[in-house]
């Protein structure tokens, strides 16, 4: 499993690498729970990670939570990917259903491909989708069958503490990975997660989980922590 880590700057990316994540995920947590960051602030964090790393970690960038605007996520998409992003992560927050959903993520595939073949599109449905009133994470199985995506990711819309593993059952987060996996995809789970959920998430087995406030000492806007991370990576590991 690898551990995604959101840094929101040159320095918490720094904290990042040196805690040993395995993907630096840009985002700016300010503007939601994929609040996109500015395409400098991707291509600064890039050029650290291939100074520091190398091709042995790689990036991430979130582009925001959109409702049905094909056009601007796809832009967004574009840039983040010409930036040095190798994973584009686009959230389905205000999208309501699977035709919405395909048309999106259809041109934001279209928008990052062009750049590059290798270039991976995240699809993050959320798991309080009941309260947001946003599309289910079980409509998966469809929407990977009409779009190349290639990850599968479940997050937390509204950021009040209230993590994943409250809003879904653990049977229903293996259900989404077992359907995402079945397509082909990578899975990665996130949304307020904290130390004492990673024997859960293991045994759930996503390919990827995603955090910021559980290495910023439990709060999403402190900085993240180079210790926590490194003690996230080792429970992980063991």
């Amino acid at each position: 499993m690898k551990l995604l880590v959101s840094p929101k700057d040159l320095e918490e990316a720094k904290a990042a690498i040196h805690g040993n994540a395995d993907i630096i995920d840009v985002k700016n947590p300010f503007e939601g729970s994929l609040g996109a960051n500015y395409p400098w602030v991707i291509s600064s964090i890039k050029e650290l990670v291939m100074e520091e790393r190398g091709e042995a970690v790689e990036v991430s960038a979130a582009i925001g939570d959109f409702n049905y605007k094909p056009g601007t996520a796809s832009l967004a998409a574009l840039g983040a990917a010409s930036a040095g992003a190798g994973y584009i992560k686009v959230g389905l927050f205000g999208i309501r259903d699977k035709r919405e959903a395909i048309d999106l993520l259809s041109a934001v595939v279209r928008a990052v491909k062009s750049v590059s073949a290798t270039k991976k599109v995240v699809s993050a449905f959320y798991s309080d989708y009941k309260r947001i009133n946003s599309i289910s994470p079980f409509e998966i199985a469809e929407i990977g069958k009409e779009v190349d995506i290639d990850v599968a990711m479940l997050d937390t819309g509204i950021k009040d503490g209230r993590s994943t593993l409250e809003f879904m059952s653990e049977d229903d987060l293996m259900s989404f990975v077992r359907e995402s996996k079945a397509l082909g995809l990578e899975t990665a789970l996130a949304g307020s997660l904290k130390f004492e959920d990673v024997p859960k998430i293991k045994g759930i087995a996503p390919d990827i989980i995603g955090v910021r406030g559980m290495v910023c000492g439990g709060d999403r806007r402190a900085r993240i922590r180079e210790d926590l991370v490194q003690d996230l990576k080792r429970m992980i590991a063991d």
